[in-house]
């Protein structure tokens, strides 16, 4: 039986789909059911890639926010940290005025992952040029960009949970 710290990425979901987790970890079936729900990674493999990827999503949604000045993939960004990706504005006096540039690095963990699961953390980053807080407007904002925000954002825990069990990388 997993032990519930093996199910830490999931722990604010209800009792219900924990027992379907355990469920798919006891038999051995989690990365049968993430590779069938994820068949493929996607093909932004460079940090150039990336950065245009993530500044067509934010043209689609959000052209009006600031601007994104970096974006790339950052080894360390670690599942230890719990993080799997990061928003920064690094703030800089020029002239009179202060200005910021802001950056997107998320974990080199989503090189290879599907195209849903790089999506929903590249939403989730660009969010953040607008509301700061992962509050109701954060999560709806998310949600407009991407409708399957939450779906793909439980599946990620999954893999997460997958990783962590000493599974294999599943796409990579």
């Amino acid at each position: 039986m997993s032990s519930p710290s093996h199910l830490k990425y999931l722990s604010a979901y209800p009792e219900h789909l924990l027992t379907q987790v355990r469920r798919l970890i006891d038999e051995e079936r989690l990365a049968d059911h993430l590779r069938q729900r994820y068949p493929q990674a996607h093909a932004i493999r460079t940090d150039k890639a990336l950065y245009g990827y993530v500044q067509d999503l934010k043209d689609d949604y959000l052209r009006n926010a600031e601007p994104v000045a970096k974006v790339g993939y950052d080894s360390k960004i670690g599942i230890v940290q719990q993080a799997l990706g990061l928003h920064t504005a690094v703030s800089r006096v020029q002239g009179g005025r202060l200005k910021a540039k802001h950056e997107i690095r998320i974990g080199t963990v989503f090189r290879d992952a599907p195209p849903e699961f790089l999506r929903m953390i590249a939403v989730h980053e660009l969010a953040h040029l607008k509301e700061k807080d992962h509050d109701k407007v954060f999560y709806k904002l998310c949600c407009w960009m991407e409708p399957q925000y939450h779906q793909y954002e439980f599946d990620l825990r999954l893999y997460l949970t997958q990783l962590e069990l000493g599974g294999e990388r599943l796409w990579g």
